[in-house]
């Protein structure tokens, strides 16, 4: 029997666009650490997107955000990494290994970038890096301005102002944490774009995944082979993303955005403020995003940590794939064992999709975005209730429902409640008689009838004593 189903928000064939759009002018913001440069940028956005705290070196990657602020035209701003050197022979390293790599980030995003913004500490007042980083700047070509960060009201604002008057470049004084001139500052920076139609606000995604997993997963490289370039920062020390971080990027004429998260552990070994901040940012953009990229370490097997996160998303009926990283580093045989495994751990969401995968030889990569459309689209199926209680009917002949306490079940009718994830609800006499493994076979027959392969299902039980009316 076919059963004929819709499904919403599928992704239409993409068009070549007579016009495609001007994306966004962006401004960069570049600064040693701890000026206020992630405070600014959630400030200017109106999220806080950023992780703020006082200890230096806190943002890594660069992170991307639209200001809107009307009567001003929309534009792009871009957080970066705190710049404590512009070349290896610097003597200043707040973040170990890792001060290269904060570098080219942020080389990267003025390339692409149409004006900077150098922000600077009015409490420290103009120090030797601070001239360094606006000697960068003007080498670039761009059109700059520095932003005082840290004056909280015009009483002292020309004194704080003095110092930085020597970098040549317009200055603005604004509080970051307080507001203080921001809509100058909004003023200041539309005023460095260049002049003519300003660009436009990019579509939504077609689809938004977040990664998810330990720390040292291979999560950030994986988003930078998917996106085909190096995004985000990558190194064998554990912990080295902290923001969730957007990436917009196109396959196939479809745009995704990819959040990349911190590694998340074991919440006793969690003593870290900001680290307890970062994984409660991972798991809040899981559960904003269509689907979840579970990334699992092959070389170090399935921990109990891999588990609880797993139980986490399937109590919570998010729909996720489970991705077994690095699995060129292992034998076949041992890759076997660990895919069994993995799938031992999910015994009741056997529906979850199991890929191995590896970033650094590009292994089953080109599965991955086909699987999570497929997934979404399954989150968005709609079943009308004449269609589901036909199904339901054929599901009790096949086999009804076990006796309990002398007493069976007697189902009257069937509806579909929501979808993301699909919600069925089963009105039944009491729901007392319907057992667990029951409710399991009515799962299993209903995604075989509607072709539910990967997507998580809610089945609920009502108490009622009459029949619906046949659509």
């Amino acid at each position: 029997m076919t059963h004929d189903t819709t499904r919403e928000d599928t992704p239409p064939s993409p068009a070549a666009p007579d016009a495609p759009k001007t994306p966004l002018p962006s401004i960069v913001l570049v600064g040693r650490p701890n000026v206020g440069k992630s405070t600014l940028f959630n400030r200017l956005i109106g999220a806080n997107r950023a992780i703020t705290h006082d200890r230096p070196g806190i943002t890594r990657d660069r992170m991307e955000g639209t200001v809107r602020r009307p009567p001003s035209p929309p534009f792009g701003i871009v957080d970066t990494g705190g710049l404590t050197l512009e070349s290896r022979d610097s003597p200043r390293q707040t973040s170990p290994g890792l001060d290269e790599d904060i570098l080219a980030q942020t080389r990267t995003a003025l390339a692409g970038a149409c004006a900077a913004a150098l922000v600077v500490d009015a409490r420290d007042g103009l120090l030797p890096l601070d001239e360094g980083l606006a000697g960068l700047l003007r080498r670039t070509g761009l059109p700059t301005c520095c932003i005082v960060n840290k004056v909280d009201g015009p009483e002292r604002e020309e004194e704080l102002l003095a110092p930085f008057h020597g970098l040549g470049l317009p200055l603005v004084a604004v509080s970051a944490e307080h507001g203080h001139h921001i809509n100058l500052l909004v003023e200041r920076l539309v005023a460095l774009l260049p002049e003519g139609e300003p660009g436009a606000l990019p579509d939504p995604p077609h689809l938004k995944l977040t990664l998810l997993g330990r720390p040292n997963a291979g999560k950030s490289s994986l988003l930078n082979a998917l996106a085909g370039e190096d995004r985000m920062i990558v190194s064998s020390v554990a912990g080295t993303t902290r923001d969730s971080v957007d990436v917009r990027f196109t396959r196939d004429g479809r745009d995704y955005v990819f959040v990349d998260t911190a590694g998340i552990r074991k919440r006793t070994k969690i003593t870290d403020a900001v680290e307890r901040y970062s994984v409660t940012s991972a798991l809040k953009s899981a559960s904003k995003s269509q689907v979840t990229l579970v990334t699992l370490d092959a070389t170090e097997g399935v921990s109990q940590q891999d588990k609880r996160l797993m139980d986490l998303l399937d109590d919570r009926k998010l729909p996720f794939v489970v991705l077994l990283n690095k699995c060129d580093l292992i034998p076949r045989e041992r890759l076997t064992a660990l895919v069994r495994e993995a799938r031992e751990m999910l015994p009741f969401c056997s529906h979850v999709p199991l890929l191995a995968v590896s970033a650094l030889s590009g292994k089953n990569l080109g599965k991955i975005l086909p699987l999570a459309r497929r997934l979404h689209e399954e989150c968005s199926l709609r079943i009308s209730t004449g269609r589901l209680n036909r199904a339901m009917e054929e599901v009790l002949a096949a086999h009804q429902p076990p006796l309990v306490n002398r007493r069976r079940a007697k189902f009257f009718y069937l509806t579909q409640a929501e979808s993301s994830p699909p919600t069925f609800v089963f009105f039944v006499n009491d729901p007392s008689l319907v057992p667990e493994h029951y409710m399991r076979y009515l799962e299993r027959h209903l995604r075989k009838m509607f072709d539910i392969e990967h997507a998580p299902m809610r089945l609920r039980l009502r108490s009622s004593h009459t029949k619906a009316p046949r659509a």
